[in-house]
């Protein structure tokens, strides 16, 4: 498998007029490097303290047949979370617009084709499944099975990442749980517009303060990063600050250009997360 070479997000189209191509070019793909990243929160260059992927779903695609008559699809793309790069969402929007204009064979030769190109980009293998909505797709919206912080009547002042709020109570018996909450937000880390998400967190250990998780969870308002970078962020900070022997932690982001993106991180041995959309996707 060959890999695009990465490059620095500020090179991104990311917040720049670009003319739409279209007809199918792979080159439009910019991937960016995960270790850079990865390496302001101490994590070294192929030690993971976790597994995971991010499930990209599409909600714009559509090609020609080879008649020349539209087909438009839904489209799921998961990147696994140890592959070098990750891609740029903007150049994976113009990708995929790329192939608008661009007749297909089949289905299946599309499939291929876009798992080829972003596999390349990310330098690992990108699992992909299209479904023309002749078929009549399905999509599960719904709430995750455990306990909600928002409702909780506290004060924040706080809004850049401080992992310092985090805190278990190790002196009480272990539990298993799942706290979530709707007020992740972040920023994009090249244009500051606002991306907004809901994060799950399950994990067995020493109980973790909810008060303090969701104020830790808030303190991402002011922060620019991607939506990987931020899931790994957050992993890292509650694995570090209170110690569970297991942990899961995932978001799912409301769609910007017709995508959305939802990584999800966890330590060996938890499941992968049920694909159950959040209800602003």
């Amino acid at each position: 498998m060959s890999t695009k070479h990465p490059a620095h997000p500020d090179a991104s189209p990311l917040g720049k007029p670009v003319a739409y191509a279209e007809h199918y070019a792979p080159e439009l793909l910019f991937p960016i490097a995960r270790q850079g990243k990865r390496d302001e929160i101490g994590l070294a260059d192929g030690v993971l303290p976790f597994v995971g992927e991010d499930l990209w779903n599409a909600y714009e695609l559509s090609w020609l047949d080879p008649r020349g008559k539209p087909v438009v699809a839904l489209a799921s793309f998961r990147v696994p979370a140890d592959s070098p790069n990750i891609v740029e969402s903007k150049s994976f929007k113009l990708y995929l617009n790329s192939f608008n204009q661009t007749r297909v064979d089949s289905v299946a030769d599309l499939g291929k084709t876009l798992a080829r190109d972003l596999s390349d980009a990310v330098g690992a293998q990108v699992t992909v499944q299209v479904e023309p909505l002749s078929t009549r797709p399905e999509r599960t919206i719904g709430y995750p099975d455990g306990v909600l912080l928002d409702t909780l009547d506290i004060d924040i002042d706080r809004y850049t990442p401080d992992p310092s709020l985090l805190k278990a109570d190790h002196g009480a018996p272990e539990v298993g749980e799942t706290l979530y909450s709707h007020l992740l937000k972040s920023n994009c880390l090249v244009t500051g517009q606002p991306d907004w998400a809901m994060v799950v967190v399950r994990y067995y250990g020493a109980p973790i303060d909810r008060e303090a998780l969701l104020r830790y969870i808030v303190s991402f308002r002011q922060h620019n990063e991607f939506h990987e970078q931020c899931v790994e962020r957050i992993f890292v900070d509650i694995l570090r600050e209170c110690r569970p022997s297991k942990l899961s932690v995932w978001a799912r982001y409301t769609r910007r250009g017709g995508l959305d993106i939802n990584p999800y991180r966890r330590t060996p041995g938890l499941p992968a997360p049920a694909p159950v959309a959040e209800v602003r996707q």
